[in-house]
């Protein structure tokens, strides 16, 4: 892989990057070329923030990208608070690093204290200020896990029985809290659990928390536009020009294949066009599909709506060649895989090792992992579909 090394002090120069590369920048800094032999807590310390709507989804993240992943070690840094769960970067549930969740919290302020807290927690009757005098007491409460229950109920001893849902609705992403994991296969069920942040109520500075997350994120995900940052940490576009601007010489701009400016972080990872990308078998919500405004780097524009549907679902994706080429999903005997295009047979051969790696994964979690969003299927077009099938079966295809 190349890096591109800073130019010489004095000397401005503006690098190009075509759409082939920008795909394989963005795959390398998502570890997506290859397997890397990491562990958990600091592959989502590499990778900045994992998608965690769907429970299972950080799991098969990780699946996608570490050498040896081993499951247990992701429960682990749950349990123990290393990694956080917690509503963050789109208003949206996502696993980080606890080294890193204050800098996210701290620059998302602003987004989160002035929208978050909506027209149910209004149509309660409560206001911002209600809001600024209940989150102390609230943050105290949860001085130790509570659930839903416990929480709302508190909320009703102090806002009246009949706005407390109002104001729980609010105040769960409004306040700095994180999640508790519950048990299942996935560390967390649908009947969330919440502990006060480990960092308590946030006084600092959200423009020099911004500046910081702006860099996690170019070498995370790079290179990338102005909108792009601001779509994925849900901020002002003035704010991250601003963050740019006073990050200086520490990001370069680049031109992007629409001749767009891109930035980035000086030094990060570019490889070369013709990089192999392996076939993946990406989860629901995978982060490397919905941090950028302009997608395309990965999903091509026609296949966009297929991928993501109306109502904000992401199915899981085959990525052939790096970039977004149909949808899978667990069925009786292995993986069924749906492309949207003819694939040629070493990419099936290729998808076919995932498949039987992926099942074996399942296997002692969860076998029929997604299967409530099974109805998206029968709203599929007509594509190529095969069952990819365990250890010592032949693939078949499978008619729609």
């Amino acid at each position: 892989m190349t890096r591109h090394p800073a130019p010489a002090e004095g000397r401005i120069r503006k690098v190009t990057i075509t759409a082939r590369e920008l795909n394989r920048a963005t795959l390398a800094r998502q570890l997506l070329l290859r397997r890397e032999p990491l562990g958990a807590a600091e592959a989502v310390r590499r990778l900045l923030a994992l998608q965690a709507q769907q429970p299972a989804s950080p799991y098969l993240a990780l699946w996608n990208r570490l050498d040896g992943f081993d499951p247990a070690a992701l429960d682990d840094a749950f349990a123990d608070r290393t990694l956080l769960k917690a509503t963050l970067l789109r208003i949206t549930l996502h696993a980080v690093h606890s080294d890193d969740y204050r800098t996210v919290r701290e620059a998302m302020q602003p987004t989160l204290y002035s929208s978050r807290l909506g027209h149910r927690f209004a149509a309660a009757g409560l206001t911002p200020a209600d809001a600024a005098e209940l989150e102390p007491g609230l943050l105290e409460f949860a001085g130790r896990p509570r659930s839903n229950g416990d929480l709302a109920g508190w909320l009703a001893e102090r806002v009246g029985a009949e706005r407390k849902d109002g104001a729980w609705w609010g105040l769960r992403s409004y306040a700095p809290l994180v999640h508790v994991p519950t048990g299942g296969p996935w560390s967390f069920g649908y009947s969330p659990a919440y502990v006060a942040a480990p960092e308590g109520r946030f006084t600092g500075e959200p423009e020099a928390a911004l500046r910081t997350l702006v860099l996690r994120y170019l070498a995370a995900f790079g290179p990338a536009s102005v909108a792009d940052i601001a779509q994925f940490a849900t901020v002002q576009r003035l704010r991250v020009r601003d963050a740019l601007q006073a990050l200086g010489e520490t990001v370069e701009e680049l031109a992007g294949p629409e001749r767009q400016s891109l930035y980035d972080v000086r030094g990060g990872l570019r490889p070369s066009a013709d990089t192999p990308a392996p076939p993946r078998l990406l989860p629901m919500w995978d982060s490397v599909l919905l941090a950028y405004d302009d997608r395309d780097r990965v999903i091509p524009p026609e296949y966009r709506r297929l991928v993501i549907r109306t109502n904000g679902d992401v199915l899981p994706a085959l990525l052939v060649d790096g970039y977004v080429a149909g949808v899978w999903r667990p069925v009786e005997g292995g993986i069924e895989a749906t492309a949207f295009h003819r694939l040629p047979a070493p990419a099936w051969d290729a998808l076919s090792d995932e498949a039987r790696a992926l099942t074996a994964f399942l296997a002692d979690r969860e076998p029929t992992v997604y299967r409530r969003y099974g109805h998206w299927w029968s709203k599929l077009p007509h594509a190529q579909v095969r069952v990819l099938t365990g250890e010592g079966r032949p693939d078949r295809a499978r008619p729609r």
